[in-house]
C-alpha cells in the first residue's frame, strides 16, 4: 500500500471514530406525531464520485418517487458523475457537487458544504451509514427530520438481504416513514437503473452490429477491476477460451474495455471502447448477459437491466451483488468452472 493510501486509511479511521455516534439517539426516535407530515423536498447524501457507488443510490431515488411523486430530490455527491447518471431521473432537482480533489478547490468544497446548509429540506437521508462526511453533512443540514443511515436492529431481523449497499438505505427509508405514520411497503427493493432512453438504447444495438457484423446475440464480458477485485490474465484466460467453446456457435462474445484500455485476455475478443458511461450502457443493455468482476462496470451493467453475472474473489457479494432479474453473484473461491457455465446459461434464459 503506498504513502498516501495509507494515510487516506488511517484519516478514514479516524474520522469514522468520531463521527460514529453522530445521529444515532434518532435510530429509534419515538417523533408521536398527530398526522402524516407532508414531505416536498427532500435530500439525500452520499458525499462519494465513483460509479459503483453513485449508481446503488438509484434504487433509493425511485422508491422515493414512488412514495412521493410530487417531491424534489436533492443529491449531495463528490465529482462530476452524477449529472450523467440521473439525467433521467426527474424528481432530481439539484446536484450539489463537492470537488473530487477537495484541498485544489477549497472555495468550491466550502461554497457546496454552504449550499447544503442554506436550503431547508422535509427530510435528510444519509445513504452509507459508515461514511463520517455523510453523517456531518447530514447533522449541518436544515431538516425537520434527518435518517443518519443506521440499519436498525427490527430491518436486519425482517430482510435477510439488509446487508446490501443498495438495498439498505431503501429498507431504512421505508422503516423511517413507517415512523412518520405511513403505510409499510412491503414491495420488492427496485433494482439499479439508469434509465437508458429510446434513442440511447437503439444507439447501443448500432454500435453492437457495427462490432459484429452478424446477426447472433451477443454475450458481453468486462475482464479488468480495480485493485484485489482484479482477476489475472491466468485466471481469464482459461475461462474465455471455456466462454469459447460453450457459445461461441450461437453467440458472439465481445470485451468491453475499461478507461485504462487494457485486457485481461490480450485483446483476443472484439472489443468496445468508451468513456460515455451512458453510451457503454446502452452497448451493455444490447447484449444477453454482462459477466465480470465487482466494478462500476458491473453495477453499470445491472443498472443497464442486462442479467449481470458477478465475479465476486476478495468483496462481500451479499453487499455488492447484482440482483436485477436474470443476474446472479458467484463466488468462485469455492465454486467450479462447470457451475459458472451454469449460471450463464440460466441468465441466459431469463
Amino acid at each position: 500500500m503506498g504513502g498516501l493510501k495509507k494515510v487516506n486509511v488511517v484519516r478514514r479511521n479516524i474520522m469514522r471514530s468520531l463521527t460514529r455516534n453522530i445521529g444515532v439517539t434518532n435510530l429509534e426516535k419515538d417523533f408521536k406525531l398527530k398526522e402524516k407530515p407532508e414531505i416536498r423536498r427532500i435530500l439525500i447524501i452520499r458525499p462519494n464520485k465513483r460509479l459503483g457507488n453513485l449508481l446503488l443510490i438509484t434504487p433509493l431515488l425511485q422508491e422515493v418517487n414512488e412514495a412521493f411523486p410530487d417531491c424534489k430530490i436533492d443529491i449531495f455527491v463528490r465529482g462530476g458523475l452524477a449529472p450523467i447518471l440521473f439525467e433521467n431521473y426527474s424528481n432530481v432537482d439539484r446536484i450539489i457537487k463537492l470537488p473530487g480533489k477537495p484541498f485544489k478547490e477549497l472555495i468550491n468544497y466550502s461554497l457546496a458544504w454552504l449550499s447544503v446548509k442554506k436550503k431547508r429540506y422535509d427530510m435528510v437521508i444519509n445513504v452509507v451509514n459508515s461514511s463520517s462526511s455523510g453523517r456531518l453533512s447530514t447533522k449541518f443540514a436544515t431538516a425537520k427530520f434527518k435518517h443518519f443511515g443506521d440499519v436498525s436492529d427490527k430491518i436486519k431481523e425482517m430482510y435477510l438481504d439488509s446487508n446490501h449497499m443498495a438495498k439498505y438505505p431503501v429498507y431504512n427509508f421505508r422503516y423511517f416513514l413507517s415512523k412518520l405514520g405511513y403505510e409499510k411497503n412491503d414491495k420488492p427493493v427496485p433494482p439499479l437503473n439508469l434509465r437508458l432512453s429510446d434513442k440511447e438504447l437503439e444507439q447501443g444495438k448500432q454500435i453492437v452490429k457495427d462490432i459484429v457484423k452478424n446477426d447472433k446475440k451477443t454475450i458481453a464480458i468486462f475482464t479488468f477491476a480495480t485493485g484485489d477485485k482484479c482477476y489475472k490474465p491466468e485466471w481469464w484466460n482459461p475461462f474465455y477460451e471455456r466462454l469459447q467453446s460453450e457459445y461461441a456457435n450461437d453467440y458472439n462474445i465481445i470485451e468491453i474495455l475499461p478507461v485504462e484500455n487494457v485486457s485481461q485476455i490480450d485483446f483476443k475478443a472484439p472489443t468496445y471502447y468508451s468513456k460515455e458511461i451512458r453510451e457503454i450502457g446502452g452497448v451493455m443493455a444490447t447484449c444477453e448477459v454482462f459477466i465480470g468482476a465487482d466494478s462500476g462496470m458491473m453495477h453499470l451493467a445491472a443498472a443497464s437491466l442486462v442479467p449481470t453475472i458477478g465475479l465476486f474473489s476478495y468483496t462481500n457479494p451479499a453487499t455488492y451483488g447484482p440482483y436485477n432479474k436474470g443476474s446472479e453473484s458467484i463466488n468462485t473461491n469455492d465454486t467450479t468452472m462447470d457451475s459458472w457455465i451454469e449460471s450463464i446459461n440460466k441468465a441466459l434464459k431469463a
